[in-house]
């Protein structure tokens, strides 16, 4: 246990309580297979959704990429939100583990937890080395990837305000320090707010390519590319 005002709680416990919150926001916990800066699995995904939509391989890249980001990041956001304090993931403790269709899985065996405090860096430091695996198969633009954490950021707040609307302040609170730090800092903007979102929507500044999909593709909410009234 780090040190300061945390909670009596074990890692597993603040996992399977936000787990609660939907399937964006459940981490397993444990160790996996592979660990998270493997290569194979997130090459399995890139393929998996090429093959799904068809259309360019950065396109795949991007869309793949945006599914891993969002079960790295709700979760330890969502602790960090409603306990206060998040574990200790980081690249040593986040591992690739076969799920029951076929696919890959994230989940953790870290033992430790952090104040809310730290979610900021402990985000940063997770995502990087995903954005290095991810770019190191397929040339698609690093700004592109963290606008898609910084944009699965911002979906994790709406999603755990619509489900727990008294913490709408602190949930805001919570992401918006996520958002102007580090390498997340610069990925959007933070605009009044659109339901069902509270305190703010965010608005990111680049293009996640779904719109390159054929037949199916379209702009995100979020999107830079989306026309605004006004």
């Amino acid at each position: 246990m780090t040190k300061g005002r945390l909670p009596a709680v074990d890692v597993p416990s603040i996992l399977a309580d936000v787990a609660g919150l939907g399937p964006f926001f459940t981490l397993g916990s444990g160790r996996g297979e592979r660990p998270l800066a493997d290569p194979v699995p997130v090459r399995e995904r890139i393929a998996h959704v090429g093959r799904a939509l068809g259309g360019e391989e950065r396109v795949a890249a991007s869309l793949a990429f945006q599914g891993f980001v969002a079960q790295l990041v709700s979760a330890p956001y969502a602790a960090a939100v409603l306990h206060s304090a998040m574990p200790v993931i980081d690249p040593a403790t986040a591992w690739w583990r076969r799920a029951d269709d076929g696919g890959w899985a994230v989940r953790t065996d870290a033992v430790d937890l952090a104040a809310a405090a730290a979610l900021p860096a402990l985000l940063d430091g997770l995502v990087g080395p995903l954005v290095g695996v991810v770019r190191a198969q397929v040339p698609v633009a690093e700004r592109l990837l963290w606008g898609n954490a910084a944009s699965a950021v911002a979906a994790a707040k709406r999603l755990l305000v619509v489900q727990r609307p008294e913490v709408a302040c602190r949930a805001a609170d919570v992401a918006a320090a996520v958002l102007a730090r580090g390498s997340f800092a610069g990925a959007g903007e933070l605009l009044p707010p659109r339901e069902p979102d509270r305190v703010w929507t965010f608005r990111r500044r680049s293009c996640c390519l779904y719109y390159r999909v054929p037949a199916s593709g379209g702009l995100c909410d979020d999107c830079v590319l989306v026309r605004r009234p006004g």
